[in-house]
């Protein structure tokens, strides 16, 4: 048995049944042998049709009448028994059923049935979505604008019936249950095919890992994307192959690192996550000293950064046990903590980061080194969504927002592997290669260019797969031109071509025009409104392509067939 909601109610519902029917039998049995007379005086036994008529009406007190004729003495003593036998087992079922519906055990196995009902009819791909928070709400939200499908499982009842309320479009199933249970993963659709990843973003490393194994044990086909803030646990999670884990400390670290000695790297990757392709002024960070106020995963992690840059840097440990026997109150900000930051060189320093866990002693922290230093440059660590409009209103020069750039990384690597997959490619290169990219595309497209990837079958690309398969070569440089003038190219640059079969992978940066493109390659486009226009009707439309891989019109009906009849003729 798929649910045990029918054991529930059979095992439930025994006694009160078996009472109902005794009683009914009874009422039932004595009516029918307890003569009575009809209306012409005659003796007369009731069938056991009428007997169980009169007590449908009679247990239920919807209502009363002698039928089919009226009683005599012993039927009506009889009756007047029944009344109070029948109606108190009525009552008692009709209890039963009641406090049946108000069962959480039978809710609870309801709720799995309806959610395994809805799980199994999902017949597109679809991703599950372990617990319910900030960072994953924002994923769900964007997956959902792509209209790919989620699950979602979260041990927390409330957070089940916040997605209800949500009202998410396409419809998110989901289910209180707890994670780390092989069956609960199960239960979410593991085991399907269309299931192509598993989202496990935990503030437990530990409980992080033990899910990603299980998913591995589970189904060793679906991409699993694991949150981890350790070395130790992210080299554990490498080698259980787990090939995407975020680890959000390292990649500000990296962030830090690129913005410093490769700014254009910088650029790059935060245009891919919606940044204007321009550094403000205010973004370029300053090479001087630098103050890190919290030595936890994120400080350890930006001093990392700052060492690779070669930048000089303090560490000021303001949540150490050390540090807080030191102080004589419990208030930071105080003249104690000035103290501290002037002994840090804050009065000297180019940059100071606020990197602890409580958001607003990060920005006390600030505060009162701008008070210190005015013109120091300032960043913070925002731990959480919530507090965004506080930061905001601080005027601080950089936020690292840790729940977003989780849920950005998150939903690249599912609706977005290409730009994903770019990312990782850019920062094997210098700043000047950066430079060169960003100037291409300033000067191709302009500094708000549109990012999207595509994939070339024949569901995206129909006229162009039937062109390759009767052997006509097309490079990029034909899916670059204008559908109104073929000599003229539009504002496109293809920033990456990746091909990949069983025997042969192929992934080039900023290809040229003259690569040619195969059927099930993917192409990762820059372009404005006008160039991604054309460049989707010439995927799909036979004329527009024939006219811009050739330069002439294809005419279609009676006008291509009279010309076909004069060529025809004249030969």
């Amino acid at each position: 048995m798929e649910s045990n909601s029918a054991w529930i109610i059979i095992h439930r519902m025994r006694i009160p049944l078996l009472v109902i029917i005794l009683t009914f039998a009874i009422s039932i049995i004595g009516l029918t042998l307890i003569p009575g007379v009809d209306d012409q005086g005659r003796p007369y036994h009731m069938s056991f049709f009428d007997a169980f008529y009169f007590v449908s009406y009679m247990a239920t007190t919807i209502g009363f009448g002698e039928a089919p004729y009226t009683f005599t003495y012993p039927q009506r003593l009889w009756v007047s028994f029944c009344i109070y036998l029948t109606v108190i087992g009525w009552f008692y079922g009709i209890g039963n059923i009641i406090a049946l519906i108000q069962d959480k055990k039978l809710a609870r196995e309801l709720a799995i049935a309806r959610f395994r009902s809805k799980v199994a009819k999902l017949t597109e791909p679809f991703i599950i979505v372990l617990g319910y928070n900030n960072v994953t709400k924002e994923i769900i939200q964007r997956l959902s604008q792509e209209g790919i499908r989620i699950v979602v499982v979260d041990k927390d009842e409330s957070k089940i019936e916040e997605i209800e309320l949500e009202n998410f479009i396409p419809e998110v199933p989901a289910i209180s249950a707890d994670t780390t249970k092989p069956q609960t993963l199960k239960l979410a659709g593991i085991h399907q095919k269309n299931c192509k990843a598993v989202v496990v973003l935990f503030e437990d490393d530990i409980k992080n890992a033990k899910i990603a194994l299980m998913c591995r044990l589970l189904n060793k086909k679906i991409d699993i994307i694991v949150k981890s803030t350790t070395k130790e646990n992210t080299e554990h999670l490498r080698n259980i192959g787990i090939r995407h884990i975020e680890n959000p400390f390292k990649i500000i670290s990296d962030r830090l690192y690129f913005e410093i000695t490769a700014p254009y790297i910088w650029l790059l990757e935060m245009w891919i996550f919606g940044h204007i392709l321009r550094i403000r002024k205010r973004e370029f960070l300053p090479k001087g000293k630098y103050i890190i106020c919290g030595a936890g995963r994120m400080g350890k992690a930006l001093a990392e950064g700052l060492q690779r840059a070669g930048i000089e840097y303090v560490f000021i440990d303001i949540k150490s046990s050390e540090y807080k026997k030191m102080k004589q109150s419990a208030i930071y900000g105080d003249a104690e903590d000035i103290k501290i930051l002037l002994d840090a060189g804050i009065q000297s320093a180019s940059c100071i980061i606020a990197a602890t866990k409580d958001d607003m002693i990060n920005l006390t922290i600030l505060s009162t080194a701008k008070k210190l230093n005015p013109g120091i440059y300032t960043i913070a660590r925002e731990n959480s969504l919530e507090d965004i409009s506080i930061f905001k209103s601080a005027r601080i020069d950089k936020i690292y927002i840790l729940e977003r750039i989780l849920a950005k990384y998150t939903y690249n690597f599912i609706a977005k592997p290409l730009a994903n997959r770019f990312i990782r490619l850019i920062h094997r290169k210098d700043n000047l290669w950066a430079m060169n990219v960003v100037g291409k595309l300033s000067a191709t497209i302009g500094k708000n260019p549109i990012l999207f990837e595509i994939q070339i079958t024949e569901e995206n690309a129909y006229a162009l797969c039937n062109f390759i398969q009767q052997g006509q070569k097309i490079t990029l440089d034909v899916l670059r031109r204008s559908r109104r003038d073929y000599r003229v190219k539009n504002k496109i640059l293809f920033l990456l071509y990746h091909y990949e079969e069983e025997e042969h992978k192929e992934t080039i940066l900023v290809p040229s025009d003259d690569v040619e493109v195969k059927i099930g390659c993917s192409l990762l486009v820059a372009c404005d409104e006008e160039a991604k226009s054309d460049f989707e009707y010439i995927l799909n439309n036979y004329y527009e392509l024939y006219y811009v891989l050739t330069g002439r019109e294809q005419r279609v009906g009676i006008f291509n067939l009279l010309t076909q009849t004069a060529s025809n003729n004249h030969q």
